[in-house]
């Protein structure tokens, strides 16, 4: 029987729910033992009023473009009952973001094709989209990098929190098995994340690897005094088990990982 490439690597999943059911089953093809440990929550945003109002300006076609940077965005336009517009164009940040949209009945007028983050959004903008305005609900405690780039592009923007992103304690069972190396592997799907394991698990083990879904995540961990070991080449769940996968065994650098997660 020929070997798996992640054979007995314990790897930590910072995220339950769809995401971490989807991601910790293709570990397991892949001989992994996920350990699911969710570090991060999503709560309502503060300012319950101001999300209402700016759905009911989407509703009412007050803007030319939404843009939706993660599939708990999407929860929210489905939880708040949004209706867009035809004539209101979708931006979603990546495949991912797309695809959750699209389950949910909404279409993507636009994807990057290169870089699927923020900066990848502004930097790929439809040229003949400069005007306008855009509506962008993103978390709390996103980077106002999205925001301020749009509005560099001419585009007349606002932002409003859409959720509230919170940290998770992981239980103490968890902390002991990344502080013994007994968990190879750590998952950073966010900059959120990051910072959750830089706050709660660090110092990390010799040994330790730390895997990053793209490049973006990747300068958040290490912002956050993280040692950066895999990056994914593309912000998706798949790309981040081949890219960690490869990195346990190099012949598995043709590996096909298949996942469906939000």
């Amino acid at each position: 029987m020929t070997a798996k490439p992640l054979g007995g690597w314990r790897v930590l999943v910072p995220r339950g729910g769809k995401w971490g059911d989807g991601v910790a089953a293709t570990l397991r093809t892949l001989g992994a033992i996920p350990v699911v440990a969710p570090m991060i929550n999503f709560a309502c945003a503060d300012d319950g009023p101001a999300l209402a109002n700016a759905m009911h300006e989407l509703s009412d076609g007050q803007f030319d473009w939404v843009v939706i940077t993660s599939a708990t965005t999407v929860d929210v336009l489905v939880g708040q009952g949004a209706k867009i517009p035809v004539n209101t164009r979708i931006a979603a940040v990546g495949e991912t973001t797309a695809a959750a949209l699209a389950l949910a009945g909404y279409q993507a007028d636009f994807v990057p094709a290169v870089d699927n983050s923020a900066r990848g959004l502004v930097k790929e903008w439809p040229k003949a989209a400069v005007s306008g305005r855009v509506l962008v609900p993103q978390s709390d405690i996103a980077e106002p990098n999205l925001v301020s780039g749009l509005g560099a592009l001419g585009l007349d923007v606002k932002f409003v929190a859409a959720y509230r992103t919170v940290g998770v304690p992981v239980s103490d069972a968890v902390r002991a098995d990344v502080a013994s190396g007994r968990i190879r592997a750590l998952l950073v799907s966010s900059g959120s994340v990051a910072r959750q394991i830089a706050s709660q698990l660090t110092p990390l083990p010799e040994g330790t690897v730390v895997a990053c879904i793209g490049p973006r995540t990747a300068f958040d961990a290490r912002a956050a005094g993280l040692v950066v070991d895999v990056i994914a080449d593309y912000r998706s769940a798949e790309s981040l088990i081949a890219a960690l996968a490869e990195y346990a065994d190099p012949e598995s650098a043709d590996i096909s990982v298949d996942i469906s997660v939000d």
